[in-house]
């Protein structure tokens, strides 16, 4: 078996692998020849080098010339593998649910289930437990204030799968918010304020709202009473 010879880190033909392996369709050997500077036919003699190349030195992979263009595509020998490994993704991918929570985490830890659940405003238990065992969460300690709820914070696996550095690399999540308002809340849920305030501020809204229709039930022949007198009074202003 033949090696591969080595290319200039430089070269024109290195430079039409790269553009080969960041397509995801078929290239026309005119348009990779646009892109790195050369002829439509030296473009499409150098793609026939390569196809013969990869076919003499059997890689898992070969160049094929379909649809009006080029394109890599797996080798016929390795199809079984690959549709086991292509299948088992279905496996690894994370739902909306599990995005969700794990964003909440990501952004806002350390955080404990009823804080998660605050932001959602559904019961996340289950999905904060699958997190777990994908390994993209962990149990950081336990929060004294709130009966010692568990906390929750990602993992080393959750940073290498993301591919960020540390939760510092996270991008800023108020140039996805589409007006000053909803920025105003994500700055209000990043600076640490507690979502257990805000349950707390919901529930005194919901009561001040049944006093109010209490008071107006019980004082409607008074508000009745009230209207009359304005009325005389707009009257009387009339006369003058």
């Amino acid at each position: 078996m033949e090696d591969l010879r080595t290319l200039d880190a430089g070269s024109t033909k290195a430079a039409l692998e790269a553009l080969l392996l960041v397509s995801s369709d078929p290239v026309s050997a005119s348009a990779l020849a646009q892109a790195v500077g050369i002829a439509p036919g030296e473009a499409a003699q150098l793609l026939a080098e390569l196809k013969v190349e990869y076919e003499e030195a059997e890689r898992g992979f070969q160049l094929r010339e379909v649809a009006g263009g080029w394109r890599l595509f797996t080798h016929p020998a390795y199809h079984e593998v690959v549709e086991e490994y292509v299948l088992s993704w279905d496996t690894q991918k994370l739902s909306q649910a599990a995005l969700e929570t794990l964003a909440v985490i990501a952004y806002h830890q350390p955080c404990t289930r009823e804080q998660v659940r605050g932001i959602r405003g559904v019961n996340s238990d289950g999905v904060i437990s699958s997190l777990v065992d994908k390994g993209l969460v962990r149990e950081l300690g336990r929060d004294a204030a709130h009966g010692q709820a568990i906390l929750y914070g990602t993992t080393s696996a959750f940073l290498t799968k993301f591919g960020l550095r540390s939760v510092k690399d996270l991008p800023d999540l108020e140039q996805f918010a589409p007006d000053e308002q909803s920025r105003q809340f994500i700055r209000e849920r990043l600076s640490g304020r507690s979502i257990q305030s805000t349950l707390e501020e919901a529930d005194e809204d919901l009561a001040e709202e049944r006093d109010l229709i209490d008071g107006y039930d019980g004082d409607e022949d008074e508000d009745d009473d009230l209207l009359i007198i304005g009325n005389a009074t707009e009257d009387e202003d009339f006369d003058a």
